[in-house]
């Protein structure tokens, strides 16, 4: 049964999480450490995330500087298939446009088909880092429903080419990303939602959304999703806080409101202990009140934040 069947289906609300690669060069011993950890609480599938590759300057000579790029977070698809294996959990690697030509995405669908992982996440992905926009790569999309057509035109057998394939596997099934508090390149709320809803119409079964904090967020996005015919499964997405900066990091990089009450109380944190205890509580009550909605998963965001959420999935599930 793929991802998107399973949240289509009736069922109690389910577990999910998402891991980050190591940094390059990093053993994946960390990973393993956090799934184990999460384990006793049978995660439905596990996402893995995805990174661009960046432009670096290195200095090559006192003064001189050469630009190349880097992966920073290398080895989404190995990793998917490595804990596919070694877990028997279904993995849903994040499938990019940001930083990717159209020619390497189809060779990543090819592996991941040969692998037997048809379960995908699209997304468009981060702008480069010190752009004030998005740029595609060179050959790349500009947007994620141009991605949901290379996947869904990749699934009638046509390669980029105007080739065909035989049958690789079963066909890709695929989420992608939706924004209770608007993207930020949204120009309202309205046509944010419609961007939605055109990558549903173009093969998408489910959306998990972007962390938030305020539940009501979530339940009015899911309702105005309802009004423009979007019926297909809305997975909240949700983090416990781990650290004082986060105050400041989470409104400025994922463009999200904190809460009142949760504000007031953050700022009267003196430790990351504080914060986590904070995170905990709040974490707590939130997936409450989702779990008493019949959401079909909560999907938790565990990076760096795994105990934080087990601590959460022991008071709840």
């Amino acid at each position: 049964m793929s991802v998107a069947d399973f949240l289509a289906s009736n069922h109690e609300t389910a577990f999910s999480i998402e891991v980050l690669p190591p940094v390059r060069g990093k053993s994946i011993e960390q990973i393993f450490k956090t799934i184990e950890r999460l384990l006793p609480f049978n995660p439905a599938y596990i996402n893995i995330t995805t990174h661009r590759t960046e432009v670096v300057y290195k200095e090559v000579s006192e003064g001189v500087f050469q630009r190349t790029t880097e992966r920073m977070r290398p080895g989404t698809v190995a990793i998917a298939a490595t804990l596919k294996e070694r877990y028997g959990i279904p993995t849903v690697p994040h499938v990019i446009c940001s930083g990717f030509s159209r020619s390497e995405l189809e060779y990543e669908l090819i592996d991941l088909a040969y692998l037997g992982i048809t379960d995908l996440l699209v997304l468009r992905g981060d702008r480069a880092k010190g752009d004030n926009r998005f740029i595609p790569a060179n050959g790349g999309h500009e947007h994620a429903i141009d991605l949901c057509r290379q996947v869904e035109e990749f699934n009638n057998g046509l390669m980029l080419d105007g080739s065909t394939h035989e049958p690789l596997g079963g066909p890709f099934t695929y989420g992608v990303a939706g924004y209770p508090e608007k993207h930020e390149e949204a120009m309202n709320m309205d046509m944010d939602i419609e961007c939605l809803k055109a990558k549903i119409k173009a093969g998408a079964k489910y959306v998990v959304t972007q962390m938030f904090f305020d539940n009501q967020k979530y339940f009015d996005f899911v309702k105005r999703c309802r009004e423009a015919d979007i019926t297909v499964p809305i997975i909240p997405g949700i983090k416990p806080l781990t650290s004082l900066t986060q105050q400041v990091l989470l409104p400025k990089t994922f463009h999200i409101d904190l809460p009142l009450d949760l504000a007031t109380e953050l700022r009267k944190c003196q430790s990351n202990d504080d914060v986590k205890a904070l995170g905990v509580e709040w974490g707590i009550a939130q997936a409450k009140e989702l779990k008493a909605a019949n959401v079909p998963s909560i999907h938790f965001y565990s990076m760096n934040a795994a105990a934080g959420v087990e601590a959460i999935a022991k008071a709840v599930y």
